[in-house]
C-alpha cells in the first residue's frame, strides 16, 4: 500500500512539473500584462475555477467539514495561511522578473530550488541521506554555485523564488488537509487581496464589457495556475521532501530547452558547466533511490 502511494506521488509531482515547465508558452501570451493584475487575475481565477471543480465532484461537505478542523487547529490554520503568502510571493517574484528581463536570475531560482527542499527535508522534517544522495547534494550544488557566481550578481530574484517555493513544499506536506480543500483555501486567504488591488488600479488589462483574447488568457490562467498546485499538492504528500526537490529539475529543464530551441536564447559554457552537475547528481540520486531494498524505500516518507 505505501509503495503504491510513493508511485503514485512521483507520478503525480513529475506531471505537475511537466506541466510548470510548459507554462513559459502560456505567460509570454500576456507579457503585457503587469506583474501585479497578472498575479492579482490568477488568484481570482483560481479560486473561482476551485469553486466550479468542488461543485462539480459534489466535494463542498468535505471541504466545511476540513475547514471546521482548521478552525480548532491552530498549527494547520497557521502553515495553511502561510503557504497561501508564500506562494503568492512566489507568483509575484517570478511574474515580475520575467517582465523586467530578469530570465536568467529567474531560472537560476528553480534550479537552487530543489537544493532547498532537499535542505528542509534534512534539517526540518529529519529526512535521512544515504551517502550516494549526499555526494549528489554536493555536485548540485557545485553547479548552482558555478552558474551563480559566473554572472557575478547577488541572486537575490533567485533565492526569493527558490526559498518560497521550497518552504511551500514544506509547508503542504504537514497541512493535514486534501488537496482541493488546501488550494481553495489557500486562493480564498488572499483574494481579499487581490480585489483590493485590482480595486485601486486606475486602469486594468480585463474588461468583460469587450471580452478579449487577453481576458480569455487571463481566466484562463486559474485553470493553468490550480491543475499543477493539485497535483503538487497530491503526490508531494506522498514521497520524501528529498524526492520532491530532485523532480523539481524536470521544470527548469523544459524551460532550457523552450529557451535555446524554441525562443534562441544563449547557451553558454558556464550554464553547460552547471547543467552537467546538476544533471549528474539527479542521476546519482535517483540511481542510489531505485538500488536500495523495497522494504527501505517504503519506509521513507
Amino acid at each position: 500500500m505505501e509503495q503504491n502511494k510513493q508511485k503514485l506521488g512521483i507520478f503525480y509531482t513529475t506531471l505537475s512539473y511537466l506541466i510548470w515547465g510548459v507554462l513559459p508558452l502560456y505567460w509570454k501570451l500576456v507579457s503585457h500584462v503587469s506583474a501585479g493584475e497578472i498575479l492579482a487575475q490568477r488568484i481570482i481565477w483560481s479560486f473561482v475555477f476551485m469553486v466550479i471543480i468542488l461543485t462539480a465532484v459534489l466535494k463542498w461537505p468535505v471541504f466545511f467539514r476540513e475547514c471546521r478542523q482548521l478552525i480548532h487547529d491552530p498549527k494547520n490554520l497557521f502553515s495553511i495561511t502561510a503557504a497561501s503568502l508564500v506562494i503568492s510571493l512566489n507568483w509575484l517574484t517570478y511574474i515580475w522578473a520575467v517582465n523586467a528581463d530578469h530570465i536568467i536570475q529567474a531560472s537560476l531560482g528553480y534550479y537552487i530550488n530543489p537544493l532547498v527542499s532537499v535542505l528542509l527535508g534534512i534539517f526540518v522534517l529529519k529526512e535521512q541521506l544515504t551517502k550516494r544522495q549526499g555526494i549528489s547534494v554536493v555536485l548540485a550544488a557545485i553547479g548552482v554555485f558555478y552558474l551563480t557566481f559566473h554572472f557575478g550578481v547577488f541572486p537575490w530574484i533567485s533565492l526569493i523564488l527558490a526559498f518560497s517555493f521550497g518552504i511551500y513544499g514544506l509547508l503542504k506536506k504537514t497541512i493535514n488537509v486534501s488537496a482541493m480543500t488546501g488550494l481553495t483555501i489557500e486562493t480564498m486567504i488572499v483574494l481579499p487581496l487581490a480585489l483590493i488591488y485590482l480595486w485601486f488600479q486606475p486602469e486594468t488589462s480585463f474588461t468583460l464589457s469587450a471580452f478579449t483574447k487577453t481576458d480569455a488568457l487571463l481566466c484562463f490562467s486559474g485553470i493553468a495556475t490550480a491543475i499543477p498546485l493539485l497535483l503538487f499538492a497530491s503526490g508531494a504528500r506522498h514521497i520524501p521532501l528529498a524526492l520532491v526537490g530532485f523532480i523539481q529539475y524536470i521544470a527548469p529543464t523544459i524551460m532550457l530547452m523552450l529557451g535555446v530551441f524554441l525562443y534562441h536564447e544563449a547557451f553558454s559554457t558556464a550554464h553547460a558547466v552547471a547543467f552537467a552537475f546538476i544533471w549528474a547528481a539527479l542521476v546519482l540520486y535517483m540511481s542510489s533511490i531505485y538500488r536500495r531494498p523495497k522494504s527501505k524505500r517504503g519506509m521513507q516518507r
